[in-house]
Parts: structure tokens; sequence; C-alpha cells
């Protein structure tokens, strides 16, 4: 029989993570999304819970195991729990850290992981979705050739999370060989950063468009060297995006939970009433058939298995399943659903993103 049950170990994170995502981030929430940024203090606290360190191994300087597709979905459901925007934030240096654990060279990692390891904040990212209505992450128009010992790269990227700031971008493009990531520096000749985009939620992140004009790398510079497969990470990526979802939806089902046992009406609570007490199974149904999927797909990445079906059918479950589940919370709410005194318009907004941002966060 297969078993989801966390081990002790990733019941201990879970716990971690639920503490800080109550006490850190849900109370700073509102702030964020009202003033468009995430609090210098909050980055503080999530860079000292080690969310980034914990993924580099010790001999770059990190105190990070064997990497687990299984904790990263605990861990990203939990924050998720707390706040998207804010969560989405602290992960993003992520992007570039597992990958060059999974698949960069020891050149790499070495040159790259130990910018990671300080007491402060260290900034990078990766760019991976196309402004294009067709936008196909199998068949990317970014484009990488070679042009003697280097790689030169053109496209144009959007909703690329903290780019502004990043010292490095691991930007996904099309090869001659096949899907292809490059590390790139922040301030490369032909790298342009756009304005910060206006997004209907997750406002507190920063995200921008890209526009690469011949940006020339060397040859070092493409992950994990020549022929490398990323596909595996598109995958984790998915994968992050139905864990971070369970997250969200949970937050709303349990606001919209507490609230129906709360608000009385005609001489009862509404969660006595069969209209809102039906709704509110749905949702917890549709979350455990949330997180069941994802953990599915976690469990085949980490025992080494094609997983591209099931971490793409745990994603596409959960980016629809979520906007359900947090529209439904705010119908629970009636009227006071649509206003700002409670989060559900909020985590609203937010679930609309997961049918939109795509390789913004990894496990």
């Amino acid at each position: 029989m297969v078993s989801f049950k966390p081990t002790d170990e990733q019941e201990l994170i879970r716990k971690t993570m639920t503490d800080f995502a109550r006490e850190v981030l849900r109370p700073r929430a509102r702030e964020a999304d009202e003033a468009n940024r995430v609090p210098d203090d909050v980055v503080a606290r999530g860079w000292e819970l080690g969310l980034v360190q914990t993924t580099i191994p010790e001999a770059q300087g990190g105190y990070g195991d064997a990497r687990s597709a299984v904790t990263g979905a605990v861990l990203l459901e939990e924050l998720a729990y707390g706040d998207l925007a804010l969560a989405l934030h602290l992960l993003t240096p992520r992007l570039l850290t597992i990958p060059l654990v999974v698949a960069g060279t020891e050149e790499q990692r070495a040159r790259w992981l130990p910018r990671f390891t300080g007491l402060e904040f260290s900034v990078a990212t990766a760019a991976f979705i196309e402004p294009r209505w067709d936008f196909d992450p199998t068949a990317l128009a970014t484009r990488a050739t070679r042009r003697g010992g280097d790689w030169i790269i053109t496209g144009e990227k959007c909703l690329v999370p903290l780019a502004r700031d990043a010292h490095a971008i691991l930007v996904y493009a099309g090869a001659p060989d096949g899907l292809a990531a490059f590390i790139v520096e922040g301030k490369a000749p032909g790298l342009t950063v756009g304005e910060r985009e206006k997004n209907m939620g997750i406002k507190a992140l920063d995200t921008f468009p890209l526009r690469l004009e011949d940006v020339r790398v060397p040859a070092s510079s493409r992950l994990g060297g020549e022929g490398t497969d990323v596909r595996p990470l598109v995958d984790a990526g998915r994968l992050a995006s139905a864990a971070l979802a369970v997250g969200v939806s949970r937050a709303a089902f349990d606001h919209a939970r507490d609230y129906a046992k709360d608000r009385r009406a005609f001489g009862q609570a509404i969660a006595q009433k069969q209209a809102i007490a039906f709704m509110l199974a749905d949702m917890a149904i549709e979350i455990d058939a949330m997180r069941l999927l994802a953990w599915e797909a976690a469990s085949r990445l980490d025992k080494g298995q094609p997983a591209t079906r099931e971490c793409y059918l745990a994603r596409h479950y959960a980016s629809q399943s979520s906007l359900k589940i947090t529209d439904n919370a705010v119908q629970v709410l009636g009227g006071h659903g649509y206003i700002r005194d409670h989060p559900v318009e909020l985590w609203l907004r937010n679930a609309r993103g997961f049918a939109t941002f795509d390789g913004v966060a990894i496990v």
C-alpha cells in the first residue's frame, strides 16, 4: 500500500513553517498587499529561517540534506497558508539554488552557491514564462544559439520575480538540442529589466518583464553543461505551484468554515444551513484531492521516476480548484467576503494567478 504520511522530520518542518506562517506572514499580508512591497523585517526573518540555505549542501556553506520534493511540497503549502506573495518573495532565490544543486556542474555550484550562505537576503531568480498568448513551456520562443565558444540568447520574458535586484537570473531558452537554462548575470549587456508589473493579485511580489537582445554568456553558463535535460526542473516548478495552491485554498477554507460557525442567521449558525455546509464539504474534499495529487507527483520525483504527467495534472487541477475554493470562501462570507475587512478577497485575487504564473517557485 502506498502511503504519503509525512516522516517525523517532515512533520517538524511542517510545524516550524506553520508557526512562521501564522506568526510572521499572515499578520503582515494585508499591509504588504496594500503597499505593493514585502516588509524588510519579514525578509530578514525568512532568511534567518534558512529557507534558501537548507537547499545548499554543506560543501558550499549551506546546511541542506538530500533534496526531497515531498518535503518541499509540505514546506510550500504551509508558507502559502500564511501568504502567497510573501512566501514567493522569500523563496525566489531557490529558483537558482535548487537547479544548481540538482543539475549544475561542480564549477557552477562552487561559484554561485556560496553567495547564498551569508547573513543577508541574496537575490537570484529565474525567467521562464513568456508574454505570448500561445506560450508553450516545451517550445520557448526565447532562443539560445552557439557563436564561437559562447551562447547568444534572444527573447522576452515576463513575471520574473525580483529581477531588478537579482545578481543572477536563470534564463530558460530553446537550444538546438532542446530546452536549456543559462545563468545570466543581472547586469549583463543586452539584458533589460522593464517596469514593475501591475498585477491583480500577489501584489506584494515584485515581478518584471525582461528583454534579452543578443545577450552573450560563456559556454560554462549553461546549467549542467552541454546536453543537460532541464525538463525535470519544469516539472518541479509545476509541482511547486500545486503545493502553493493547496496552502492558499486551505487558508480560505479555514477562514470560511470558522466564519460560518460564528455567523448566525435566523437563530442558528449559517454552517448549519445545508447550502453552506455542502459547499464547505466540497471545499474540504477538493483540498485533500489537490494535496494527494501534489504528493504523488513529488513522490515520483523523489524516486527518480518520470513525473511530467503527474506534475502537470497536479498543477492544472490545483489552479482550477484553488480558484473555485477561494471564490466559494467569498460566497460563504456574503457581502463581508467582498470587503477588505476579511482576507478572502485577497486569497481569491492571489488564486487567480496560479493559471498565469509559471516557473516562479520550485521544490
